[in-house]
């Protein structure tokens, strides 16, 4: 796969995000995708992904601007720097009460692509700076 072609991967991908298509989502993921959540565990699959966008769905309001896209030229990794403008919906397990406080984070993701789908995805924001903005 070419840098072009894993660029965009990534445009359908997290345009999909934007437009709250998870279907969209999920056709760029192979079968068994590897996630790595932010400050936490791995799940593998495309039905834990589509779980875990379901718990997203619930508690958070989303959408991605800023976005910079970057793939290796042999296209097999690729990265993605975002601001993340959202709002907290409902509580999340661990983590403060919601009250519909909105946020803005600057946050990124690593992705390893193979045969034109995204087999890894590994998320980082700063939960700290998050906690504080919810008012924890």
């Amino acid at each position: 796969m070419s840098r072009a072609d894993t660029l965009a991967l990534l445009e359908r991908y997290y345009g999909a995000f934007n437009a709250g298509n998870w279907q969209g989502m999920l056709d760029c993921l192979a079968d068994d995708v590897a996630h790595d959540i932010n400050q936490g565990g791995r799940v593998v699959g495309k039905d834990a992904f589509a779980q875990f966008l379901g718990h997203m769905e619930r508690c958070y309001k989303e959408r991605l601007e800023d976005m910079v896209l970057m793939a290796s030229e042999d296209g097999t990794r690729a990265a993605a720097e975002f601001v993340v403008h959202g709002q907290y919906l409902a509580t999340d397990e661990g983590l403060p009460e919601a009250d519909g406080q909105t946020y803005v984070l600057p946050a990124g993701a690593f992705l390893s692509i193979v045969d034109g789908r995204i087999t890894r995805l590994t998320m980082y924001y700063n939960l700290a700076d998050w906690t504080a903005q919810v008012g924890a």
